[in-house]
């Protein structure tokens, strides 16, 4: 559920738990990051995705997102995060894509469209509307 304020931690979102602790949370997935412009273009496509239904804690915006991938560190108000991974699409978030084709978030089939992971570098508060800021391994948020 969106919600206008939540305080990030190493160990993820304050008030998120995951179903399965084995293949996500933990250190290194503590965040799950989705850009807005791809939910929207998804939209587009007609897939019935929306903010937060893939199971992503922050949806962002404004930031390229095909140049964003492991080792990029990004501060989101006064959090600062470095993607760890790609996240695997799973059977837990078909029901936001047409047939349940989830497989439509996967790095390896549709490079650029994947959620990102990413460890808590800097733990601390994000709003709705905060600045998202490229640090290090990436182009500079548009």
């Amino acid at each position: 559920m969106p919600v206008v304020e939540a305080r990030v931690t190493v160990d993820g979102v304050a008030g998120d738990r995951q179903r399965d602790g084995r293949n996500h949370g933990g250190p290194d997935r503590a965040v799950t990051l989705l850009s807005l412009e791809r939910i929207e273009r998804l939209r587009a496509e007609g897939h019935p995705i929306g903010i937060g239904t893939t199971g992503e804690n922050l949806t962002v915006s404004g930031v390229e997102w095909d140049a964003l991938g492991p080792g990029v560190r990004l501060m989101v108000g006064e959090v600062e995060l470095e993607v760890t991974r790609f996240a695997a699409p799973c059977p837990n978030i078909a029901g936001s894509f047409l047939g349940g084709e989830f497989g439509r978030l996967s790095q390896k089939l549709h490079p650029g469209w994947s959620r990102l992971c990413a460890r808590v570098l800097r733990a601390g508060e994000v709003r709705a509307g905060d600045a998202v800021e490229v640090l290090s391994g990436g182009p500079p948020a548009a």
